[in-house]
Order: structure tokens, then sequence, then C-alpha cells
């Protein structure tokens, strides 16, 4: 099989993660390592969502955002994390460091909260995290919109329809700017179909995701069409094959919700094949992406007419 295509940036070294003095994101990654490190302290809760992520230091990886499988929709939103900040990356979007957190035992038992001593104890085992980028702010299209690119917008725009990813929103944006640079985090609201495999037929794989009209970026993509064919091939069958190899069966076979899989390998073919044919198409994502973008820079015009 053929490596995945990327578009490579140009004149730029990477950013270096002042913790580990390693990369945080290089423009030529495509599917990053997956370190696992030990939870050792938790550090600040961060009450967004639903999944009660806490910013958490680690035995030797230095601090982390980390989401918990004992909350709100458990494994599968770390497993929807993973796939999605890892496929961005071979996209050459930008997100941080992502780990494997391993929260031992007595992990988080002087934490006075009972709802987070709750969400720690369901836990125990495998967890995943973000490098937390100190110091950076919310996204905002009135603060830093001279930060983000048409090219930036219109590749997040296409990806995002691809994953169906609901948060992306002006209310809430989910990037992050950090050392003036866009950077995308929590993902685990999407690929929301592998909440429900049993009724994902072929309607469901090639949905057309109307919800991209919410889209913070929309208006300032440009043409999706001109970059639908190089970013499907971005997705090679080798890509996607990379990425799920590095989604742990700790994960995939969690039984806290029932059992869907016998083995591991057999959740990867099924995520295998729901990707590889929502790539493969018809990708009526990039038709309603279009259809919404230009209805949403055409709705200024139709209000000028109709004051007239």
């Amino acid at each position: 099989m053929t490596r995945p295509f990327l578009r490579q940036a140009k004149e730029e070294p990477g950013i270096v993660d002042p913790a580990s003095g390693g990369p945080i994101l290089h423009p030529d990654s495509r599917v990053p390592e997956l370190p696992t490190y030990t939870a050792t302290r938790y550090l600040q809760p961060l009450r967004e969502g639903g999944s009660l992520p806490a910013v958490v230091d680690t035995d030797a990886g230095g601090l982390f955002v980390v989401k918990f499988r004992g909350a709100g929709q458990g494994a599968k939103a770390l497993i929807a994390e993973l796939i999605a900040g890892m496929l961005a990356r071979a996209f050459g979007l930008p997100v941080p460091n992502l780990a494997l957190i391993e929260v031992p035992v007595p992990f988080g038992r002087s934490e006075p909260d009972p709802e987070i001593q709750d969400v720690l104890r369901a836990s125990h085992g495998t967890n995943v995290g973000l490098r937390y980028l100190d110091g950076a702010f919310n996204y905002d299209n009135s603060a830093a919109g001279e930060l983000v690119t048409a090219d930036f917008a219109t590749r997040l725009v296409w990806f995002d329809a691809f994953i169906t990813n609901p948060d992306r929103t002006h209310r809430n944006p989910n990037v992050l700017i950090w050392e003036r640079r866009p950077w995308l985090i929590d993902h685990g609201a999407a690929l929301y179909a592998h909440h429900d495999w049993a009724s994902v037929d072929d309607a469901r794989v090639h949905t057309p995701f109307t919800r991209i009209r919410e889209h913070v970026l929309l208006a300032r993509s440009a043409n999706i069409e001109a970059i639908d064919a190089e970013l499907a091939a971005t997705l090679s069958d080798q890509c996607v094959t990379d990425v799920l190899a590095k989604v742990p069966d700790t994960l995939l076979l969690d039984r806290t919700r029932g059992e869907e899989f016998a083995s591991g390998d057999e959740a990867r073919a099924r995520y295998w094949d729901y990707l590889t044919r929502r790539r493969d198409g018809p990708r009526t994502f990039v038709t309603e992406a279009v259809r919404a973008r230009t209805q949403l820079r055409d709705l200024p015009l139709h209000r000028l007419s109709a004051r007239r």
C-alpha cells in the first residue's frame, strides 16, 4: 500500500514541547507516536463538557489534559479522541501531543469532590491525555481571526465534516490559540456513529452531516471542492490502519457499556470499514459543506434585499 499523501509545510521546524523538549507538532508528521505515562497528581479539574477532564501531572511526560473513561460517554469518547486526533495530525492539522495515561488505583484519593472521586474510581487503567498548552486561550473570530488562514479553515471544515464532529461551533470552538497558532482539541463527540454500530447502515456511513453549518470557521473557508480529492487521498488505507493500530484493546473492549466485539482487531475492522467507506464516497459531507458555506455567505445579501 502507498504511503498517505501529505501536503507538507515549508520552512517550519515544528514547535518544541517546553516540558519534554520534543516536538509537539512537526509539519511532516503522519501518524504520531502514542506514548504511555502514569498519572501522579490530579492538579485542576476543567469543568467543561461531559467528560470532566482535568490537568494531570505524569511520571515522565509532564502535564496533560486527561479525558477519563469513567465520565461522559466513557471509552467511546476516548476512542474518538485518539482516532480523530491522530487523523488530524496525518492531515497536517495541529493537535497537541496525544498520550495514553494510566490512572493507578490510589490516584486522586485525596480529591474532596465526590463527583470527581467517582469518575477517578471508574477510570483506573488506560485513559487519554493531550499535552497541556500553558497560556493558551480560546479562539475567537474577532480577536484571533488573523491567525487562521483560508487554507487552514477549508481543511478543517472538510475534516470535521468527515469525522462528524459537532463540537467546533462559535459557542464551543474547541480551537486554542497558543504560540500564535491555532490548535485543535476535544474530539470526543466525533464519530458518533460508533455509539450504536448496529444501526450504522449505508445511509449513516454516508451522512452529509448537516451540523457543519454551525462550524466556527465555515465562513472563513474557501473552495472545499478544490481540496476534496487531495484530502481523501491523504486518508489512505495504510494511514487508517496505522491510526487504528495505536488504539489500545483496553479501550476498544471496554465492558462498561456492554460487549460489542470479540477482539480488538474485530473492533478495529469495524472502524476501518466505516472510515474507508465514508472516504470512498459518495462524499455527501463535502456537498453539504459547500451548500452550507454558500448559504452562509449569501445570507447577508438576502437580508439586505429584504430590507429593500
